[in-house]
């Protein structure tokens, strides 16, 4: 049949395929597509969770009719439509590693008080799922359009973006589009993104000695869980010292002995590496408390740095290189992984988020002076985005604030966040949703969730955002 748009009513033919966009959305979220090169193939280079994530999905949209392509394995994407432009839509299917404390199995989707809890449920399958839903209806419609649209899928979005690399060495770039993972009413700016390592060397003093040390899952995460293992100090001595600590700290830990050797871990809170101080950094508090047991060599090198330096420092104050756009607001940093073995030595993985005005070699200059002082290596990963930033005048920025405005009530307007999307891929690529104004964010954090009202709100405002750019 032929539709008119302005007999559509979004809203409601989105709530007619509710069921339909939660048991495609379930089966997705119960595949583990956790990166993991140690089970790495030819045919999954990214590990098996990912390339079936990747599958699923494209299984689905070969079911109802789309035209699909899966790249290798890393990438694919699902057609519709006809033109000389091409309106992208890019999501990704991979996930954060789910971590501790969750309250349900976090491969096992759940809806609970209206909420889809699952890994992956607001980053990024829920809103991917409600973006090819939005495609879904045009085509089930039959709207007339003018351009093609590709739904474009990653599966290595959390890491390294070696997914759209690759698809985009075999595939055209579309001419516009956006991505379907991070916020509403719409990010038009987003920070640069760097990583470094800090190295050190190993070794210990004389009397309590650091045998290992651990925090973190990825760069992009504030650590939730950190632990340490110590010998040449009594269980009995740690204890009231810890309790005391932490009974002021928005953290808890414990203290057990096993072996002659005596094992300290602290929970902090997990949180997305745009914005560190949403979260709070087992990291750093565990090396804060050490640092009063008296200990020496490399171990004291790598627990000064962290305690003296990064602690709730995200804003860079101790290095000298606090830095604040007008526009695209603070250099921010988010110490993300720690490791030390005493026979080894130790590494600690800084991830900037920074603005304009403020050049990757400035921050090279600035650790580098404070790296002097702690016997450190500064050593770049490679991973560098520069900052991206689309013209709130832009048409593409002007329609999809419009269609927000229409279905929401609500004024729509542009942000520039930390966070790091697929949208940056395009010249004319911005962030466009899932998540509302006011909602907890819960993205990389235990306990993942999305509101199953806001993920079919998301769905129609994608439908009507998809027809206004293609009509």
């Amino acid at each position: 049949m032929e539709a008119d748009k302005m007999q559509i009513n979004w809203k409601e033919e989105i709530q007619k395929r509710r069921e339909a966009l939660l048991t495609d959305l379930q089966a997705l979220l119960k595949i583990e597509s956790v990166r993991d090169e140690t089970q790495a193939t030819g045919a999954a280079p990214f590990g098996p969770g990912p390339r079936a994530a990747l599958e699923k999905f494209l299984e689905a949209a070969q079911r109802d009719g789309f035209k699909t392509e899966n790249v290798d394995h890393v990438a694919g994407h699902i057609e519709y439509g006809t033109g000389k432009e091409t309106l992208g839509i890019l999501a990704h299917v991979d996930v954060m590693p789910a971590g501790q404390g969750w309250q349900t199995n976090p491969f096992i989707p759940v809806i609970k008080d209206g909420r889809l809890y699952a890994r992956g449920a607001s980053d990024d399958k829920g809103p991917a799922m409600a973006a090819y839903y939005g495609l879904k209806l045009l085509k089930e419609l039959q709207l007339p359009i003018s351009k093609k649209v590709r739904l474009i899928l990653g599966t290595d979005e959390e890491s390294g973006w070696r997914c759209m690399t690759h698809y985009f060495e075999k595939m055209p770039t579309p001419d516009f589009g956006f991505s379907p993972d991070a916020f509403f009413p719409l990010i038009n700016g987003e920070k640069g993104n760097v990583t470094y390592n800090v190295d050190f060397q190993g070794g210990n003093g004389e009397q309590v000695k650091l045998l290992a040390f651990t925090a973190g899952l990825r760069e992009n995460m504030v650590p939730r869980d950190a632990s340490a293992r110590l010998s040449g100090i009594e269980l009995s001595e740690v204890q009231p010292l810890l309790a005391r600590y932490v009974a002021d700290m928005p953290i808890t830990g414990q203290a057990q002995a096993e072996d002659g050797l005596v094992t300290i871990t602290i929970v902090g809170k997990a949180a997305h590496a745009q914005e560190p101080r949403n979260g709070e950094n087992a990291g750093t508090y565990l090396a804060l408390f050490l640092k009063q047991l008296g200990l020496g060599g490399g171990a004291l090198n790598f627990i000064s740095f962290a305690a003296d330096y990064l602690h709730q420092d995200s804003r860079m104050s101790n290095f000298g290189l606090n830095f604040t756009d007008s526009v695209m607001g603070d250099l921010t940093m988010n110490a993300g992984i720690f490791e030390f073995e005493a026979a080894k030595g130790g590494r600690i993985t800084l991830n900037f988020r920074y603005p304009r005005g403020i050049k990757p070699t400035q921050l090279q200059a600035g650790l580098a002076k404070v790296l002097q002082k702690v016997d450190a290596e500064l050593n770049p990963t490679g991973k560098t985005q520069e900052p991206h930033y689309v013209s709130p005048e832009d048409p593409l920025v002007q329609t999809l604030l419009r269609v927000y405005e229409r279905q929401t009530g609500n004024q729509g307007y542009g942000m520039v966040v930390g966070g790091g999307t697929y949208g940056r891929l395009l010249p004319r690529g911005v962030a466009f949703g899932a998540m509302f104004p006011g909602a907890e964010d819960t993205m990389h954090q235990a306990n993942e969730f999305i509101p199953v009202d806001d993920l079919l709100r998301a769905a129609a405002i994608y439908a009507e955002a998809i027809y206004e750019l293609v009509k």
